[in-house]
């Protein structure tokens, strides 16, 4: 069975809700974007190890205040945010105290970070691309990075207006220091696996070895 997301593009279905949500497999990923129920499977693990990446080194400083770090944020990895009828999985999100003083014992959050990250994979690219990311300016998400572990780059961008910019594009083993979390650095070679970290095992493939190697999905997101 190959490994593609799913989603609900009938012309003439009915917008998708937060039960359709509730009622995807708990091992996926369910996500609705302009009415669309997108279903993904868990990340790959260069996308897992990005992610976790980000969230020690972003988190350790901004939400615990370790490492010299300023705290004044709470920081999460994955939590479901409803948006008007779109309802996100972000990859690592945070929230400025100030705007968000209590943390809240809920299911789900409704009020919109002030920064994302979303961590690129060639299941999720298409719609972290643009549904997601047209999500992200209406609703006034001051910060967007774009990590991709098959490129090894982050892309920082700021909004301004209605419109995204490009504050840097880094590479590698670049040293990280930007926007909203200047007030710290940490190496880029922090979210990669690296090339001896990822040699094949014993009778496995390069494609099982190496999900960036696996080929488009069977279906595009839309």
């Amino acid at each position: 069975m190959k490994n593609s997301p799913t989603t609900k593009t009938e012309p003439d279905s009915p917008r998708a809700t937060y039960q359709d949500v509730i009622d995807a497999p708990p091992h996926k990923v369910a996500e609705i974007v302009d009415g669309k129920l997108y279903i993904f499977p868990r990340p790959a693990i260069p996308q897992a190890v990005a992610k976790t990446g980000i969230g020690v080194n972003i988190g350790s400083a901004f939400d615990l205040g370790r490492r010299h770090g300023p705290g004044g944020w709470w920081i999460l990895n994955e939590p479901q945010i409803h948006l008007g009828e779109d309802i996100l999985v972000p990859d690592n999100t945070g929230w400025k105290r100030e705007k968000v003083p209590v943390f809240p014992d809920v299911k789900y959050f409704t009020v919109a970070p002030d920064w994302v990250c979303e961590v690129l994979s060639p299941l999720t690219r298409k719609l972290d691309l643009g549904g997601k990311r047209a999500v992200y300016a209406r609703e006034g998400v001051g910060h967007l990075w774009l990590v991709d572990p098959g490129a090894r780059s982050l892309e920082a961008f700021e909004l301004r207006g209605t419109q995204w910019l490009l504050i840097d594009t880094l590479f590698d083993d670049a040293e990280v220091s930007l926007p909203p979390f200047e007030a710290i650095s940490f190496n880029l070679g922090d979210l990669w696996i690296t090339r001896a970290e990822r040699q094949e095992q014993p009778g496995q493939s390069a494609a099982e070895s190496d999900p960036e190697s696996a080929g488009r999905p069977e279906k595009e997101v839309e």
